[in-house]
């Protein structure tokens, strides 16, 4: 549970961005919408070896610019 403690006369619009941007850094969302449904360990592995040569090629061709 996130707790956002708001000072005395601190505008409602802060504290509402400060309880967000926490929000985001916790990454509750993404958890939650991995967990909805079950992926094979396979599959994941198989995805994060295409995103890293993805991610390869973008860095060797950013360099060769």
């Amino acid at each position: 549970m996130l707790i956002i403690p708001v000072k005395d006369g601190e505008n409602i619009d802060r504290a509402l961005k400060r309880f967000k941007r926490k929000f985001d850094r916790t990454k509750t969302m993404k958890t939650l919408r991995e967990r909805q449904q079950y992926n094979k360990p396979s599959v994941v592995n198989r995805k994060q070896r295409i995103k890293a040569a993805y991610v390869q090629r973008m860095k060797t061709n950013a360099e060769q610019a």
